[in-house]
């Protein structure tokens, strides 16, 4: 039978660093649910209190007020007890580690000592397995963090900034290796400002700012259109007649963009357009991609 409870939940959480006089709200009262099997990410501006709800998440910090749960346990208790695969923000092991001796340690200690040529191959790391951390550029130390946080994915995968360095061809890799973890039911909460890269991995995006919720987004195209583009073959009054909320898309006077509720409100609108004189040559959904929408949101809440 599926469980249908969320892996990790936030209920009214709130948290405070110093005193109440003197301290900071790094985040104030949020509430969210990241389902089982999902991938949903945490994007916003820097300072909107990302690093805090991971740490929270992962118990190394607790709540000013409200409850944090992972699996409807304390969060560091099911850290104890079940562990999860974590790439921190700043992954730094120490300079002198050899990349292929550290791998094949935490593989052993993972009771999975073969993991760590999968690892290696997998993250483009064999010509770079001889060579010191201190060595490696920062792109190539953050594969090795991928490598090392995913040799034994766990049930909840934790990755802070995970495109941090890598350059596109590595981008793109990640995004294969997160939808096949999704794919096999593992739950991936991921914090990123790569919010084109968000959008083809994440089901969702919770937007944070200030500490807030701003909204959460989701990342797939709407399966109802409601925004269209309308081209026509020449400027005419009977577009804007029939839709009063058309906007001019360019300076030509022959592209605009709409918004209906549904598709029998387009079709009578069209109608209407033409038979008002608009000779519309081309109409095409337009989905809103996330940057617009986390732009939209952030201006809207301020």
């Amino acid at each position: 039978m599926h469980d249908a409870s969320p892996m990790i939940q936030f209920d009214y959480v709130s948290k405070r660093y110093g005193t109440k006089r003197s301290g900071t709200m790094a985040l104030r009262d949020v509430s969210l649910e990241v389902p089982r099997g999902s991938a949903v990410a945490v994007v916003g501006p820097n300072g909107a209190g990302k690093s805090t709800l991971f740490g929270l998440a992962l118990g190394f910090l607790r709540p000013t007020e409200g409850t944090v749960t992972i699996g409807e346990s304390v969060p560091r208790d099911y850290v104890r007890r079940t562990g999860v695969s974590y790439l921190p923000e700043r992954f730094g092991p120490p300079a002198a580690w050899h990349v292929g001796e550290m791998l094949r340690a935490f593989a052993k200690l993972e009771g999975a000592p073969a993991a760590a040529d999968d690892a290696i191959e997998r993250w483009g790391l064999a010509r770079h397995a001889g060579k010191e951390v201190g060595e490696l550029s920062h792109g190539l130390r953050q594969r090795l963090g991928l490598a090392q946080a995913l040799l034994v994915p766990r049930e909840l995968i934790v990755l802070d900034e995970p495109h941090e360095g890598l350059d596109p061809l590595w981008r793109v890799r990640l995004r294969e290796v997160v939808l096949e973890l999704r794919a096999a039911g593992h739950t991936i909460l991921i914090a990123s400002h790569d919010l084109v890269e968000v959008e083809r991995m994440a089901s969702q995006a919770i937007l944070l700012e200030a500490g807030r919720i701003r909204g959460v987004l989701e990342t797939a195209a709407p399966a109802t259109p409601t925004r269209y583009r309308v081209h026509l073959a020449a400027p005419s009054g009977g577009l804007a007649a029939a839709f009063t909320n058309a906007t001019a898309a360019d300076e030509t006077g022959t592209v605009y963009d709409v918004e209906v509720s549904d598709a029998d409100e387009l079709s009578t609108r069209l109608a209407a357009a033409i038979a008002g004189g608009a000779r519309i040559v081309a109409v095409t959904p337009r989905h809103e991609d996330l940057e617009e929408r986390v732009r939209r949101a952030l201006a809207e809440g301020r």
